[in-house]
């Protein structure tokens, strides 16, 4: 069907890699040309190696699932004729441990907040539907075996 890339890119800045003491700064290089800075997050390994300000891969991952899920749920919802003026979603991941003690996200809560506008408004099973075929039919939450759930915050 279609392949997607991205590279990945860090150098080593200090002499005191062999010492475990090494920026962990990288960048995130896309094919359309945007470049993000990443880090570790600081949860997982100490400034100054981290660096917060910049994307951790548990955040992109967060992030991934909720913009999957909000781009498949815009289009089944123009599919059944729901006008939405905005989707705003403050997604929460979870890490645990999983059975062999490897932390992992184990579950992703997205929390939309989706405003509607126009003559046909839909109700709270409309929008339960919506969720559902978006959750069903997003290609990240098929790839994944993390548990996604989805509390609805429509206005």
């Amino acid at each position: 069907m279609s392949s997607h890339t991205a590279t990945i890119r860090w150098q080593r800045t200090s002499d005191d890699f062999l010492k475990g003491k090494y920026s962990r700064e990288h960048m995130w290089i896309f094919d359309g040309g945007v470049t993000v800075p990443a880090s570790p997050s600081p949860h997982v390994v100490p400034k100054p190696w981290s660096n917060e300000a910049n994307v951790d891969p548990e955040e992109a991952y967060v992030a991934s699932i909720s913009s999957c899920h909000m781009l498949t749920f815009l289009y089944y919802a123009y599919r059944e004729g729901f006008q939405l003026d905005s989707y705003d979603d403050e997604a929460i991941g979870v890490m645990t441990k999983n059975d062999k003690g490897v932390p992992w996200i184990s579950s992703v809560k997205l929390q939309p907040r989706i405003v509607y506008s126009g003559a046909k408004l839909p109700t709270p099973a409309d929008e339960e539907h919506l969720h559902h075929l978006a959750h069903e039919n997003c290609f990240i939450a098929n790839s994944v075996k993390t548990e996604i759930t989805i509390a609805s915050r429509a206005q």
